[in-house]
């Protein structure tokens, strides 16, 4: 086996370097403010994604409106996340209200839940990209990657002042560089394939539906 990795290796190192194709330069846009979260909002909702525009006080209200449209009764978040505690604190005494589910345990304890119980997850996006219509995750141990993964509706906070015209903008911005994180998501639309006779499909593999609600310091309604 060690013989032929070294055979391996040797053509390898032996063999001329490739040519460097010779691309042109690259012209990333630039957008103002109002034409980056339209950029944004159009790119989503040509993925089937919901965008939202809403202010930091009320949103849970909006989601909870939201969610009542599609008969969500439970709502999966990040162990001790501060969205939890902002959404129990504006649906206190509301016996109508989507149960609130913590994902506090280890998979293995908490998959048949996960599988069968929960209808919606929401996570907080550490930013966004308008030029492609994307937020981004970086998932941890208190929020991880199947809270945006299994549930049927993932609902994906970003503060706007995180919207960035460009992946490239936003690595230079985050300092991807000095702290590249170890897993980072791109989300740029509910679940899809084209994998059946090369027609896209939404929903198939994970997510049904993405509600993004993008918060505003003066939020419009959208």
């Amino acid at each position: 086996m060690n013989d032929a990795r070294t055979r391996i290796l040797s053509r390898l190192r032996a063999a001329p370097p490739s040519a460097v194709p010779d691309l042109p330069e690259w012209d990333p846009p630039v957008y103002e403010q109002a034409a980056r979260l339209a950029r944004f909002r159009t790119m989503f909702e040509a993925m089937k994604a919901e965008v939202h525009d809403v202010d930091a006080a009320t949103w849970p209200q909006r989601l909870r409106t939201l969610l009542d449209n599609r008969g969500v009764r439970a709502l999966l978040h990040g162990d001790g996340s501060p969205v939890a505690t902002q959404l129990a604190a504006a649906w206190s005494g509301d016996e109508n209200a989507p149960e609130l589910v913590a994902y506090d345990r280890v998979v293995e304890d908490f998959k048949e839940e996960l599988v069968h119980r929960i209808d919606a997850g929401i996570t907080w996006a550490s930013a966004g990209i308008a030029e492609t219509g994307s937020v981004v995750l970086w998932p941890t141990a208190r929020e991880p990657r199947l809270m945006s993964l299994l549930p049927p509706i993932h609902i994906a906070l970003v503060d706007e002042s995180t919207i960035h015209d460009t992946l490239a903008d936003l690595m230079a911005a985050q300092g991807w560089t000095l702290r590249m994180p170890t897993n980072v998501v791109v989300v740029s639309g509910p679940s899809k394939t084209a994998d059946i006779e090369q027609t896209l499909a939404f929903g198939v593999h994970g997510p049904k539906e993405l509600i993004v609600l993008v918060i505003r310091k003066a939020a419009s309604a959208g």
